[in-house]
């Protein structure tokens, strides 16, 4: 289902050269700041990447994406301090409760539409958060926390914090060659069908509610590793910071940002919304605006470039439109 159409373009590799480029940089140069900053940026790219798969192939908008963030990195961190797995196996095996909610909340959100569906993954993130706020396995309000020692099998904390970089570098290298495979595939061509009309996507003989599962579920696995590193690094974990709904809002701002429904859009819409979020923390008259900046950027693409940076790029420059997509 997942055989790609012919491609005769070289954007995948180069996309996934420039990202890989940028994420070694810190670590040729050693440089521990740089590498901080661009282990949130490749977060993000991850994030956006990931929703862009059912939002902007399916046109489905979620607004608690975040869900599998916070349970990839709540599996992964109790295996890790409960029963002393290694961070690489834990970050695996934290995607299955993810996938597993993913297969089963997907089947039955999935046959909504539009704002229905939009309001009930709002519900699914609040409900998920209030549920582990309460559940005492998992360290209830207060949340999980490492030992320091438990850094002592990976080298001590900073080859820890390197081991977690190269990882969410690679997580995100593989969102977005997932993302590349499922656009150009026969599946993704079926997505993007539901997203036009899902009416007609029947008549067509595509099975709009097992594909869209399908997309969901994909789509579940990326946030899912990328709170395992995330957390891997900090050294604790607590609902708050888990399942962010303001995190998972900026999710949709990158994507509609950069382009929805492309595969380079989510990966410029994080780079250049985190170069506005650095600047707007470190600007004292601006930092306290943050989110309302990021509400009236989203209102201006929305109105005059519908189709994010990307479209601007391809429109504007017309030789790089055999580059960007």
């Amino acid at each position: 289902m997942l055989r790609l159409r012919g491609r005769s373009r070289p954007f995948l590799p180069v996309l996934l050269l420039i990202v890989a480029v940028v994420a070694a940089v810190p670590l040729v140069t050693g440089n521990p700041s740089m590498r901080e900053e661009l282990f949130f940026m490749l977060l993000l790219v991850t994030l956006a990447t990931s929703v862009n798969v059912i939002t902007g192939y399916t046109g489905y908008v979620s607004f608690g994406h975040i869900v599998f963030f916070g349970l990839g990195g709540y599996g992964a961190f109790w295996l890790m301090q409960a029963l002393g797995v290694h961070f690489l196996v834990a970050a695996v095996l934290g995607v299955i409760p993810a996938v597993l909610v993913a297969a089963v909340v997907g089947a039955a959100v999935l046959r909504l539409r539009g704002a229905y569906f939009a309001l009930a993954t709002l519900g699914i993130l609040e409900a998920t958060k209030a549920f582990m706020t309460n559940f005492d396995p998992a360290g209830g309000a207060v949340g999980l926390s490492f030992n320091f020692s438990i850094y002592a099998q990976y080298g001590g904390a900073k080859s820890a914090a390197e081991l977690a970089y190269v990882f969410m570098a690679l997580v995100a290298l593989a969102a977005i060659a997932a993302s590349y495979l499922v656009r150009h595939a026969k599946f993704g061509l079926a997505l993007m069908t539901i997203r036009e009309d899902q009416d007609a996507a029947v008549v067509l003989g595509i099975d709009p509610a097992r594909t869209k599962v399908a997309a969901f579920v994909i789509s579940a696995v990326f946030p899912a590793l990328a709170g395992a590193a995330f957390f891997f690094k900090n050294g604790i974990i607590e609902p708050g910071s888990a399942f962010d709904l303001t995190r998972s809002i900026e999710s949709l701002v990158m994507v509609v940002l950069g382009g929805v429904g492309t595969v380079a859009g989510p990966v410029i819409g994080a780079a250049v919304y985190e170069w506005l979020r650095g600047f707007l923390i470190t600007s004292p008259a601006l930092a306290s605006f943050q989110l309302t900046i990021a509400g009236v950027l989203l209102l201006v693409v929305v109105l005059f470039a519908t189709s994010g940076l990307v479209g601007v790029l391809r429109a504007r420059f017309p030789a790089v439109r055999e580059w960007l997509e």
